[in-house]
């Protein structure tokens, strides 16, 4: 079956059932960011929720000039906590680091958990260390799923300095947590992360166990070839 030409995705975007504009949405993926993005837009807001967030979530993948500003707009104004997670989480993905400074300032200023969490996962995405201390301060937030976020972009950062502050959660009640903090200190070389990691790979949680041999792994590869 022939892929459908970029009118005939066009002309299905504009169509008034939900599930043609999901299906027409979907059909660019195979298509080069250049001609995906302006029909993307054509849904950016669309009645269905759903398709926006599809929508948002392309044009972090289909990366082109206009997506930066786009994201940002929708992060900083959507009414929709969803949808500005959602937004973050697109700013990740395009790995920009004009992204740094709004996403520290969404993860300060707005109120829903889902959007912060998404704020840090995506400050990890952009492996900058100027977001250390912002991911230092969610690591003291009530959520639980923060600490998980935090811990796991520290260790995207590659912020050996945190390694005394994460430490804390080996002991933590939530096994996936844990489990972020035995990622992370696979991308983190010290004395005291591969001697957490051997208390972490005897984890009664068969997943953090795994994770920990994996980055323990990970660093005694990183140390032969040093």
């Amino acid at each position: 079956m022939a892929a459908p030409s970029l009118q005939e995705i066009s002309t299905r975007l504009e169509s008034s059932n939900s599930g043609d504009r999901m299906v027409a949405l979907a059909s660019l993926r195979n298509v080069p960011a250049e001609d995906a993005v302006p029909l993307i837009k054509k849904v950016l807001d669309d009645e269905s929720l759903q398709i926006r967030s599809m929508a948002i979530f392309a044009l972090g993948i289909k990366q082109t000039e206009e997506c930066y500003p786009i994201l940002v707009r929708i992060l900083e104004t959507d009414p929709d906590y969803g949808i500005r997670a959602d937004a973050a989480g697109a700013l990740g993905y395009l790995e920009d680091v004009r992204a740094l400074e709004p996403l520290m300032r969404i993860f300060y200023e707005d109120t829903d958990w889902l959007v912060r969490f998404s704020a840090a996962v995506a400050l990890g995405n952009l492996k900058d260390l100027r977001a250390r201390e912002i991911l230092i301060q969610a690591l003291d937030s009530e959520e639980v799923v923060l600490h998980q976020a935090a811990i796991a972009a520290l260790g995207e950062i590659k912020d050996i300095e945190s390694v005394d502050k994460i430490l804390r959660f080996a002991q933590s009640e939530d096994w996936l947590v844990r489990q972020r903090l035995a990622e992370a200190l696979g991308h983190l070389p010290s004395p005291k992360s591969i001697s957490a990691l051997k208390y972490l790979e005897k984890d009664n949680h068969k997943h953090v166990a795994e994770a920990a041999r994996i980055s323990l792994k990970r660093l005694e590869e990183a140390g032969n070839q040093a």
